[in-house]
């Protein structure tokens, strides 16, 4: 077992707390207007529809950013974070006038002298939406 923080004990296997962030239409365009990427996949139905999408799509990197937020979250802050990556598998489906689930969860994957690794989980409507979703955390 390893001390974390502190306060948490930690062992290889352990699951780590899941969190549930809710992602709707709104977030959506705020993320839009603070990235800059106005893609209308992400704001507007009929396009998204007319290229082939089910609905509305989250941004991949807003996806991201809230896995980033579980993992900085439960390491103490993001200069503890050193690495952190996945893969985009699916995406987070956004109807009108819906909120929709992002549960994120983690993994105990190995434990050193000075880092912890995480094995990450993301999926939105039961439907997993990262792959190989990795984060090296430090003690």
């Amino acid at each position: 077992m390893v001390n974390l923080g502190g306060a948490r004990m930690i062992e290889v296997g352990a699951i780590i707390e899941q969190k549930v962030f809710t992602v709707n239409r709104a977030l959506l365009k705020a993320y839009a207007d603070a990235s800059g990427d106005q893609n209308p996949i992400h704001q507007n139905e009929e396009f998204a529809v007319s290229v082939g999408l089910p609905n509305v799509i989250a941004h991949g990197m807003l996806t991201m950013a809230l896995v980033g937020k579980y993992i900085t979250d439960w390491a103490g802050g993001s200069s503890k974070v050193t690495h952190f990556g996945a893969r985009f598998i699916k995406p987070v489906i956004v109807p009108a006038d819906t909120d929709v689930d992002l549960t994120v969860t983690a993994t105990i994957a190995e434990v050193s002298d000075t880092t912890v690794s995480l094995d990450l989980t993301a999926t939105s409507a039961g439907v997993k939406v990262l792959g190989m979703a990795k984060a090296v955390v430090l003690r």
